[in-house]
């Protein structure tokens, strides 16, 4: 085993680093008197209880924000790690179909196939990791000529699409299609940082003289996604959601594209980038587009025909804060709704505990699989799914607006 892929959200592991830390504890008064001459090893321990102590303390926090699954997602020096998912497939996915008999057998159990890929933008060129969720009908015959919704689900800093299977969203995805609260989708799950991840927060925007992580994100997975994973082009059967970082991406990502993506869903997200120490200078001191990437602004000054759902906890201060902020601001026809929820803080069980009502919300707003070149208006999520026919009524025709 490499020291790249030693877990750091083991509850075992968790365990012997919390006994050693307590044990280097112990030993500093139990041997301070016994090296009174050896002041070289009284250092050393001390130094070592303290590095334990830090060391326990940031796994602690790492298990309940479930960031890292490794020392090598840490660092960036590891292989992108495969929990959760069922397939490794080729860079920009080009051998997909030959997880049709996996599909198939899981759809048979209700449930869907993740796959992992590298994905290369065409405009930016970057390469990063992707994960795709594809829904139980997506290999089922009957659906071969329809396009699925789609959603982007943004991780929180500084975690990538390891935290799919850390959230449960394969099984939460699973349930929500099964009980017909959201319809049959294609969820994608990129990389928004890169790396290295530690001290390099992109907040999904494009960097001044830097990275273009807000180009990658928007146009360039979702053409890919068009070409590759059969979803539809229609504006409102693409939603992007997030927690934390992830869902101040989404709603600065949707409001700034509202041609290409209908709904933005943030849990415990904020309304603009943040300056702290993890985040690099992104603007340069272009408040002009500092002030593109402010949802609040966008909303004020060019509201557009998206619907935002923005939730936060009755502890997250801030994060309450920026939600009000953004109501605010906002203007037809722009829809903003929000939600204050009993919460333990900014952690993940707040956002977990989430998931289902909001992949009901997206039920709700997102349309069902329609024939290419057409779309099917829906009421909703308590709704059952049917396959659409042709010249169904309701059908109108698909546009990319």
């Amino acid at each position: 085993m490499s020291i790249s892929s030693i877990r750091l959200d083991s509850p075992v592991n968790m365990i012997v680093v919390v006994v050693l830390t307590l044990l280097a504890i112990i030993a500093v008064p139990w041997f301070w008197d016994r090296w009174k001459r050896k002041r070289l090893w009284r250092s050393a321990t001390i130094l070592l209880a303290v590095v334990l102590l830090v060391v326990s303390t940031g796994m602690a926090g790492n298990m309940i924000g479930g960031f890292f699954p490794t020392v090598g997602s840490l660092l960036g020096t590891g292989v992108y790690s495969g929990q959760g998912t069922d397939a490794e497939a080729a860079q920009n996915g080009e051998d997909l179909e030959k997880l049709r008999d996996t599909g198939v057998a899981h759809a048979r159990e209700g449930k869907g196939t993740v796959v992992h890929m590298k994905v290369t933008g065409r405009r930016t060129k970057l390469t990063r990791d992707v994960t795709v969720y594809l829904p139980p009908q997506y290999f089922d015959a009957a659906y071969k000529e329809l396009r699925f919704p789609a959603v982007e689900w943004i991780p929180n800093y500084p975690s990538g699409p390891e935290v799919f299977a850390v959230y449960g969203m394969p099984q939460q995805l699973d349930a929500a299609i099964a009980k017909r609260a959201l319809p049959p989708t294609v969820v994608i799950v990129p990389d928004p940082t890169g790396v290295p991840k530690v001290g390099h927060d992109t907040e999904c925007v494009d960097e001044v003289n830097g990275t273009a992580n807000d180009t990658y994100l928007t146009a360039d997975l979702r053409d890919w996604a068009l070409q590759k994973l059969g979803v539809s082009p229609n504006r409102r059967a693409w939603t992007m959601a997030g927690w934390s970082s992830g869902g101040y991406c989404a709603m600065n990502l949707v409001t700034r594209h509202p041609q290409w993506y209908g709904q933005a869903v943030s849990a415990s997200g904020y309304d603009k980038a943040q300056v702290d120490a993890e985040t690099e200078d992104l603007f340069h001191g272009r408040r002009d587009i500092d002030d593109a990437n402010n949802v609040r602004v966008n909303v004020r000054l060019h509201p557009s025909p998206v619907e935002i759902l923005a939730i936060s906890g009755d502890k997250e201060s801030y994060e309450s804060f920026a939600i009000g902020q953004i109501r605010a601001a906002a203007r037809p026809p722009l829809q903003f709704s929000s939600w204050i929820i009993p919460d333990a803080g900014h952690n993940m069980n707040t956002f977990k505990s989430q998931i289902p009502d909001i992949l009901a919300w997206i039920g709700a707003h997102t349309l069902a699989p329609a024939p290419a070149g057409r779309q099917v208006e829906t009421t909703g999520g308590v709704q059952p799914w049917p396959l659409p026919r042709s010249g169904a009524q309701g059908a109108l025709a698909d546009t990319d607006q």
